[in-house]
């Protein structure tokens, strides 16, 4: 029922828009709004703060469904648990009730800062400071490739409180305000996909906040940063299956109208196998990361695994499949007037983001079951 209602929702609000979007570089709006109207914006939150209480599996589902029309508007589910998901973890009750509750309503949406211009992959190699004053912090850094920069509210950022112990202790984590005194943003950058979720630079200069919108203990927002990403990077295996799903859909549709010596070309047994490979590489990648998703929910021992597992699995099947949904169009799915080209540029983001691939090999090699 959750499938079909927002498959539903996706296909009559979000995906009429979903070429100008990209076209134009523009944010979803028409997106947002249906998603805050049928609740699903931010489906993680708890109900004791407003939200919809969706379980992990849930927020796949409804990140799947949407990326199968618009991947940039996948991001703003996916986004929204991502910078808020470390407030849950590792937040005092109040720190919740304050965000929480606007984030559920959609009167702001949450982003989250761990990147910088010199800290990408090493993201412990960060330089952005935060400085105790009083009953206040200061900030001071720039953090780098943070999607929907400009357009949220609030930002999960972390800052380097003690510089002598580095990721063991020495990195805290911060709710800072759009309208802090002292943040502001770079142009967006100009990308390959997703083009309708901006991607900027946040700059932070001589940011000044309350010492409560700290998240968690001094010293402990690396460990919060990581434990967030075991359960996000699950996200991004549902965006790039939504990426796939679409494309393969699309590509079916395709072959059994398109007719070459005298018959569909999906009656030609090399047009078949291409098929039967992409949708098992695709069911695949969905067994795993509903099987992420699960270990989530129950906070398994495994999780971290089965997390990276999942990312890395399913966003190297998105690109497998959208290169040969593109493949099965001919010269036609090489142009924009249809939307696999698109699709197979969306999804190569997902590779990358939120750890690239080969740091998800590191991560799996390290925590073996």
């Amino acid at each position: 029922m959750l499938r079909d209602s927002v498959r539903a929702l996706a296909e009559a609000k979000i995906a009429p828009f979903a070429a100008a979007v990209d076209e134009e570089a523009r944010f979803p709006q028409e997106a947002l709004d249906a998603l805050v109207a049928n609740d699903l914006h931010a489906v993680h939150v708890p109900e004791v703060y407003g939200g919809a209480g969706a379980d992990a599996l849930a927020t796949v589902i409804v990140i799947e469904e949407v990326a199968r029309v618009c991947a940039s508007s996948s991001l703003i589910p996916a986004v929204n648990k991502l910078g808020s998901l470390p407030v849950i973890l590792s937040g005092s009750e109040e720190l919740k009730k304050r965000y929480m509750a606007p984030l559920a309503k959609g009167d702001g949406m949450f982003s989250y800062c761990l990147s910088e211009p010199d800290a990408g992959s090493d993201a412990g190699g960060m330089k952005t400071r935060a400085v105790r004053d009083g009953d206040s912090y200061v900030l001071n850094g720039v953090k780098r490739w943070i999607t929907n920069a400009g357009v949220s509210e609030y930002y999960t950022v972390m800052a380097v409180t003690d510089a002598g112990k580095k990721t063991r202790g020495g990195i805290s984590a911060f709710v800072v305000e759009k309208g802090d005194e002292g943040v502001s943003f770079g142009a967006p950058e100009k990308k390959l996909g997703i083009k309708g979720s901006p991607t900027r630079e946040v700059y932070l200069d001589d940011v000044r906040i309350p010492a409560d919108r700290m998240i968690g203990d001094e010293g402990t927002g690396f460990a919060t940063a990581m434990k967030t990403l075991d359960h996000t990077r699950i996200t991004i295996a549902a965006q790039a299956l939504g990426i796939a799903q679409g494309a393969l859909d699309y590509a079916k549709g395709y072959v059994r109208e398109r007719k070459q010596f005298g018959k569909p070309i999906g009656d030609f047994q090399g047009v078949q196998f291409m098929l039967a490979d992409m949708a098992m590489k695709l069911e695949a990648a969905r067994q795993l990361t509903y099987a992420a998703a699960a270990k989530s929910e129950r906070l398994d021992a495994d999780l971290t695994f089965f997390g990276a597992a999942a990312k890395c699995y399913a966003s190297d099947a998105a690109m497998d499949i959208t290169t040969d949904a593109v493949q099965l169009l001919g010269g036609y799915g090489y142009t924009r007037d249809y939307p696999l080209e698109r699709m197979m540029r969306d999804a190569k983001i997902t590779q990358i983001y939120e750890g690239t691939n080969q740091v998800q090999r590191i991560v799996m090699a390290r925590n073996l079951p």
